[in-house]
């Protein structure tokens, strides 16, 4: 599988995809900035499905987007072979095998741990129903949230939480609760049986190896932000970055 890595492409476009299985490669032989952009290219590739276009090259992909075509062909090389000669890729196909590769080509059942502003924000995304989440139980510590019905859907009690996600065989939470609480309820969520944990708590949290995590801090994005507007507006009038 690391061999993929080093693979130069001397057509256009690859040849058509094969048949079998897309065989995922393991985690140490992607960059996980690769499958952030396959994300990427999922979402422009659905866009552009649904506004009636059924081919698109590596290059009008990329261009979409802002990365080269080699870009977009190095990353789904990682993969496989996908495209045809002098047609490029036809988009019904790339999403189904880009949904094969993310895990998304079937539901996913998620549990979530708070239950304020933004986590009734959360439970109001529509997004995630589109790419095949769904949130299917939510906790909440404070009385006075638990038993009420958001989007549907009713706030248990904390003490609920590991007897419904094994019932239900739930293995993805969020973690939506203040810095002090984070921790203890990844925690809970690592106790019942779930495998991979999005964090929106501005805090580290110290899980077990097995346990995957992603961290969604909205500050830190806007600090980058910041720094870039900041960082261009530093520079001489007619200076270009290096």
């Amino acid at each position: 599988m690391a061999g993929r890595q080093g693979r130069h492409h001397v057509m256009t476009e690859p040849r058509p995809q094969s048949q079998q299985p897309i065989e995922a490669p393991s985690d140490a032989t992607v960059p996980r900035v690769v499958v952030s952009r396959l994300s990427l290219y999922l979402r422009e590739l659905q866009r552009l499905e649904a506004a009636g276009q059924e081919t698109i090259s590596s290059g009008q992909l990329g261009t979409l987007l802002g990365f080269s075509d080699a870009q977009v062909r190095k990353d789904l090389g990682f993969f496989g072979q996908f495209g045809y000669p002098g047609v490029g890729y036809r988009c019904d196909e790339l999403i189904r095998a880009m949904r094969d590769i993310l895990g998304t080509n079937h539901s996913w059942s998620v549990a979530m741990v708070g239950a304020g502003n933004l986590g009734q924000a959360l439970l109001g995304y529509r997004g995630f129903g589109r790419q095949n989440f769904t949130i299917t139980a939510a906790f909440d510590a404070d009385p006075s949230k638990v038993g009420k019905v958001i989007q549907g859907l009713r706030i248990q009690p904390i003490n609920e939480l590991a007897d419904t996600i094994q019932k239900k065989g739930i293995r993805l939470g969020m973690v939506v609760v203040p810095a002090e609480r984070a921790q203890e309820a990844a925690d809970r969520l690592v106790a019942a049986g779930v495998e991979g944990i999005v964090n929106f708590a501005p805090v580290m949290l110290n899980l077990p190896p097995h346990v995957e995590v992603v961290g969604v801090d909205l500050a830190i994005e806007l600090e980058q932000l910041s720094f870039s507007v900041t960082s261009k507006l530093a520079k001489p009038p007619g200076e270009t970055a290096p």
